[in-house]
């Protein structure tokens, strides 16, 4: 090799070198980064201030699972963290949770569907409206959103639904700017995933939102959580022939496929939350994160008679310049979170970005 060709093949060395670390930089930024990546509290929770108390008590919490032998130590198979979606991961209010917007436009504006909409879908979409603009509360509305979700989106197979919630996730935010609906992910948030999957923990999302409405946001996103550990509310999955035949009298076929059957279930908030866990994880979590009221009965049980050591986090949505915030929500969770012994994460000062440098707030 002559020194001509040596040298255009150090040159070719490097770039490839500088390449390799830009796309390692942009994985850990967004919190998805390769696991030996992720190993060190310093890289893989950059997104946070340095002095962040809830990181430390976190940081430390892993290390001590890890150390055989030690008070802290906990099996890899026991290692089961929970976290809630809408204000814990995802953005959750603009102007309300992303399955009550989903809704709101599939029977309001959908020009495929919205002349076809019942006038009971048409109530609830009224009043998710009306709480977005006027600040109104309906008792009861998550129940009836769950029932108006089912019966509005009946018919479609799942891979139809995914696909439906795809193109939504395309519209832009409507109080930010850089920012589409399906990009609304909390990037300090998306870290501690990496940081504990590196670490042999093993996540589920257990989120209060329609199961198939989560796995379509976690679809195709910076979330690395495979569709069987995310759980959520629930509706009626049939097939096209079922018609009104009990699933213990019909036999599914080579012909056949699943729609949704139109049919609500259940709300997976507050107690149906525990609930779920222990029917669908089979162990106790000994970690939680959450953001609300909603999840207090999943932080309670996370930290209640668990065998192993423990740690209930709840976000406090104290950034009114970067988000959404709301500063009496947030005072009212540090009390919760003094009173019941949780761990409260300040969005303001905890930190260092919320969406990105892209992304403004209008």
């Amino acid at each position: 090799m002559n020194e001509k060709t040596a040298s255009k093949t150090w040159k070719v060395i490097a770039v490839s070198a500088i390449c390799l670390l830009l796309v390692v930089s942009i994985l850990y930024a967004l919190g998805v980064g390769w696991k030996t990546y992720a190993k060190s509290a310093d890289r893989a929770l950059s997104l946070w201030t340095k002095d962040a108390a809830a990181k430390e008590k976190l940081v430390a919490f892993v290390k001590a699972a890890e150390k055989k032998g030690g008070p802290g130590y906990i099996p890899v198979e026991n290692r089961i963290a929970v976290f809630d979606l809408d204000g814990t991961l995802f953005c959750e209010t603009d102007p309300n949770y992303f399955d009550y917007t989903l809704l709101a436009y599939r029977v309001l504006e959908d020009p495929t569907y919205k002349d076809r909409a019942s006038d009971f879908e048409k109530e609830v979409a009224g009043k998710i409206v009306d709480q977005n603009e006027n600040g109104t509360s309906y008792p009861g509305l998550e129940v009836d959103h769950g029932r108006a979700v089912a019966s509005a989106f009946a018919g479609m197979t799942v891979g139809e639904f995914n696909a439906y919630i795809q193109e939504f996730k395309k519209q832009p935010m409507p109080s930010y700017t850089g920012m589409t609906r399906g990009q609304g992910w909390y990037l300090p948030m998306l870290q501690v995933v990496a940081y504990l999957q590196a670490h042999d923990f093993t996540v589920y999302v257990v989120s209060g939102t329609d199961r198939f409405i989560v796995r379509g946001i976690v679809y195709d996103s910076p979330l690395d959580v495979p569709a069987r550990q995310i759980i959520g509310s629930d509706e009626t999955l049939v097939a096209p022939d079922q018609g009104a035949t009990d699933g213990l009298q019909y036999v599914y076929d080579d012909n056949d496929k699943l729609v949704l059957g139109g049919e609500f279930v259940v709300k997976n908030l507050k107690m149906n939350k525990v609930t779920v866990i222990a029917q669908e994880i089979g162990v106790q979590p000994v970690l939680s994160f959450g953001n609300s009221t909603g999840d207090a009965s999943m932080a309670e049980y996370v930290t209640s008679n668990n065998p192993y050591p423990s740690l209930a986090f709840m976000l406090c949505c104290d950034d009114t310049v970067r988000e959404n915030g709301s500063t009496e929500k947030a005072d009212k969770m540090r009390n919760l979170c003094a009173e019941f012994g949780w761990e409260p994460i300040s969005m303001k000062n905890d930190w260092a970005t919320i969406y990105g440098d892209g992304v403004a707030k209008k």
